[in-house]
């Protein structure tokens, strides 16, 4: 296997958080709930996002205003802190514990969690956000069955690749780690986590500042950033700063990657005390932490194109579907809705399922109607019931 290459950087910072008061969500039947989320005539106060950044009139191809999500269903229960998580070619997931390092195969037919391997080396602080953390597959699994984890070691953050192979009637088989990044500083919070392969198929990495503010703006340090690197682990040709894996500076915790229908690149962020973000990323720009959170106007940086008060929305995962970005909220336990018109908001969020299942950490787009949301209550520092975090399937429009 490719040997590791250590993290090159250079580059610019700047970025924060996004948002509008939270509309109300209502839900009945509890379990299954099905929830239609509403948008509050006071949701968009002067000065936030989707009052300076949202389109000022609906595009032909603009999302509508409203939607819905419903609830129709319980992947899996019983999981311990699920945190990232790869869709398989088979109807099945490979989902990531952050706190153990276990990598379980879910059934989407049956069900059925088994665990497939643990992933040595992981390091986890209890009531702290490192760990096992993001899961990705590569562009040519049906060829390399590879598959990549981001985790925290006791000495860094660093991003790895193992073999998964499915071995019939004799149970899942995942492969010694090969570490393709390394030296990506680690702390007990702000480690970003989220891996995505793009539609480029180049790897985006998400890493978090770990409480150093400095390092976001620092361009010789990974740390705060948006990194896009080969399956290898190198600075492809076409980055903004040559030989460096830098895609942006100035973040300061980025949970959540994901691409529109346009190959547009999107990511959330969380803010500090006063916003958090959704972010439109474009190469080498600076999205200004910790010189600047939420929409600033300031030259240099680029603001959000929606934020959020960190009580109603907390970001981490997000996912496209149905015109909109799909955000899930931990701290606000709820799901945001963002209907798109291009690269700007069509009208202000949405919530579902407000204080409903809790803090929720995953979204992925099984298709373009239906979501898996998993939660994450099995956390130290927020809600009771260790060991009982569930995946949930969304329908939406």
């Amino acid at each position: 296997m490719a040997a590791a290459g250590t993290a090159a950087v250079l580059l610019l910072a700047g970025c924060s958080s996004g948002g509008s008061s939270a509309p109300h969500a209502t839900a009945t039947t509890a379990g299954t709930a099905t929830t239609t989320g509403t948008v509050s005539p006071g949701a968009a106060p002067s000065g936030t996002a989707a009052t300076s950044a949202a389109a000022p009139g609906a595009g032909p191809s603009a999302a509508p205003a409203k939607g819905t999500a419903k609830v129709v269903g319980t992947v899996a229960t019983g999981l311990r802190a699920p945190w990232g998580i790869a869709l398989l070619p088979d109807d099945a997931l490979l989902v990531a514990s952050r706190d153990d390092g276990r990598i379980s195969r879910v059934d989407l037919r049956t069900h059925k969690v088994t665990p497939v391997g643990t992933v040595p080396g992981v390091e986890h602080t209890q009531g702290g956000e490192n760990g096992l953390l993001g899961l990705a597959l590569s562009p040519d699994f049906g060829a390399d069955h590879f598959v990549y984890a981001y985790h925290s070691t006791a000495s860094d953050n660093r991003v790895v690749r193992m073999a998964y192979t499915p071995s019939r009637g004799r149970g899942e088989l995942l492969g010694a780690p090969d570490t393709i990044l390394r030296g990506i500083p680690t702390g007990t919070l702000h480690n970003g986590g989220r891996i995505a392969f793009g539609p480029d198929g180049m790897l985006y990495v998400g890493t978090g500042e770990t409480g150093k503010r400095e390092l976001a703006q620092d361009l010789r340090s990974p740390a705060g950033k948006i990194l896009r690197m080969t399956p290898d682990g190198k600075a492809p040709k076409d980055n903004p700063t040559p030989g460096s894996l830098v895609f942006s500076p100035g973040h300061r915790n980025v949970q959540g990657l994901a691409w529109d229908a346009a190959g547009h690149l999107w990511a959330s962020e969380f803010g500090q005390d006063r916003w958090d973000e959704l972010n439109f990323i474009q190469p080498g720009k600076n999205y200004g932490w910790p010189v600047v959170e939420g929409i600033a106007h300031r030259k240099g940086f680029v603001d959000p194109i929606e934020q959020w008060h960190p009580d109603v929305a907390s970001p981490s995962g997000i996912a496209y579907a149905a015109g909109s970005i799909w955000m899930a909220g931990l701290r606000g336990e709820r799901l945001w809705r963002v209907p798109l018109d291009g690269t700007r908001p069509a009208a202000a969020p949405q919530a579902f399922f407000t204080h409903t299942y809790g803090r929720l950490r995953t979204v992925v787009a099984l298709d373009d109607h239906t979501l898996l949301l998993t939660t994450s209550n099995t956390d130290d520092r927020g809600t009771p019931k260790p060991g009982d975090d569930r995946i949930l399937r969304v329908d939406v429009t």
